[in-house]
């Protein structure tokens, strides 16, 4: 049978488990918010975010004279430890909360202060010797170590997520540079439109993806405007003069991050701007991702029936009836993944707007939304690089064979026989089957020698003088 310990809240009594590092509030919140399934503890960065910021409060507490030396480097101590990984089984709340986050702030508190009783000999619970309130939230409220430790997890998040774009935009360039000879045809609309090159089509998926680490990078930079200190609503009751610009400074030192104080801590308690413009940079990178698979999709359609121009890497069996169908299962995937980012990106614009007066209580499902889309996409990043795009190979053929038989080459006539006599070129070789070369030679449009150098695919593939 297990083992409980009794602590105690507002509410009174509850049993917690004896060997939890968490206490009472976190207990009622395990109890009464079983929503999502999706606990803190899958998000270390989170985890690692409340310790930062837990650590800066005690070293400004410390250094204004409220906390002392030894309490000061346990929890010092204990943050660093959480840090680097120790003790996340203990965050078992769920990610989607009431409360505006005390769940998860108190999470924190007790369990840092529970590491910090067990450093001082003392048992779990016995409070008077370490608070979760008195001591890990001294200065502090929910209100701004949660938003300000979410900030700070988004921060780390980001990171990963740029190393990840980076490595797919290396991909798709090498593709690039592989493909870089073999000539198609460029479709708009899905119809023909003039030659080009697959090395061109990839390089430009390299390029588009390219553009948007430095919008993630610049709306990422919001984060780092925080308020700590504020603490409840920005008027800054219960928190030591100064101590909103040193612990600021403080989080910056920890984090590497340039923590900077915000210049109006009422505005910046109930304000969630910072959210929406990184949200929007993930739902950004999430429209083009899905319609790079969309074009993957379509290139690598067929065999026999579709366009053919690329093989994607047979990854499994396509269906349990038709023997021998491969489906192109990562660009579904990823395509899924990017409806997904799509709405939770929604989720938060309704969860900002919700915000009211002095606080917005709907951060929990706000952060978890981005976070969310942070860690598919991080996924969906790495499994469309390994097991698609670094696997595409051309079949130059068809794509050769194509450009021949297009209609489309006849746009490069224009400028020699201009758009009325192209038009009627087009409409002829369309109705009769026959091609565009043999027709401008059959009418005399054009000698056979300058109607090679025109339409010759290479020389289409760039500006040029008549």
């Amino acid at each position: 049978m297990e083992n409980f310990r009794k602590e105690s809240d507002l509410l009174g009594e509850l049993k917690v488990p004896a060997d939890a590092y968490y206490g009472v509030q976190t207990q009622r919140a395990i109890d009464n918010f079983k929503i999502s399934g999706q606990l803190l503890s899958a998000y270390p960065d989170f985890i690692k975010g409340l310790a930062f910021v837990k650590k800066a409060a005690a070293k400004t507490n410390y250094e204004l004279g409220l906390l002392d030396e030894n309490l000061y480097f346990k929890i010092a101590e204990a943050c660093d430890e959480i840090v680097a990984g120790k003790y996340h089984d203990q965050f078992p709340v769920d990610m989607i909360q009431g409360g505006a986050g005390t769940s998860i702030n108190m999470n924190a508190n007790e369990v840092i202060a529970n590491i910090v009783l067990e450093k001082l000999g003392k048992n779990k619970g016995e409070y008077e010797f370490c608070s979760p309130n008195d001591h890990i939230n001294l200065s502090q409220s929910t209100n701004d170590a949660y938003p300000t430790a979410i900030k700070m997890g988004l921060l780390h998040m980001n990171t990963g997520l740029v190393d990840r774009l980076e490595k797919i935009v290396e991909a798709f360039r090498a593709k690039g540079k592989e493909f870089h000879d073999v000539i198609k045809m460029g479709r708009t609309q899905l119809q023909d439109a003039v030659p080009m090159t697959l090395g061109q089509e990839f390089e430009a998926y390299a390029a588009t993806l390219e553009e948007d680490i430095s919008k993630l990078n610049n709306n990422a930079s919001l984060f780092v405007e925080v308020n700590m200190g504020a603490t409840a609503i920005g008027t800054g009751l219960n928190a030591p003069v100064g101590y909103a610009t040193l612990c600021a400074k403080n989080l910056a030192q920890i984090t590497g991050f340039p923590v900077v104080s915000a210049p109006d801590l009422v505005e910046a308690t109930p304000d969630t701007g910072s959210y929406v413009i990184y949200s929007s940079a993930t739902k950004r990178l999430a429209v083009k991702l899905s319609k790079i698979c969309n074009d993957l999709r379509l290139l690598s359609s067929g065999p026999r029936a579709g366009l053919f121009e690329i093989n994607l890497p047979p990854m499994q069996p396509g269906s349990s009836i038709m023997p021998g169908k491969v489906n192109p299962v990562i660009p579904e995937v990823v395509n899924q993944v990017c409806f997904k980012v799509f709405g939770n990106d929604l989720t938060v614009t309704f969860a900002a707007e919700a915000g009211q007066l002095q606080l917005n209580v709907m951060e929990p499902v706000l952060s978890h939304a981005i976070m969310e889309n942070i860690n598919f996409l991080c996924n969906a990043l790495d499994t469309l690089r390994e097991k698609c795009v670094v696997g595409i190979t051309a079949n130059k053929e068809v794509c050769l064979n194509m450009v021949k038989h297009s209609i489309g080459i006849v746009t490069a006539l224009n400028p020699y026989i201009g758009y009325k006599k192209s038009t009627e070129i087009a409409k002829e070789a369309l109705e009769t089957g026959n091609s565009v070369y043999n027709l401008v030679l059959e009418k005399g449009v054009l000698s056979q020698e300058k109607l090679d150098e025109i339409l010759n695919p290479k020389n289409m593939l760039k500006p040029h003088n008549k």
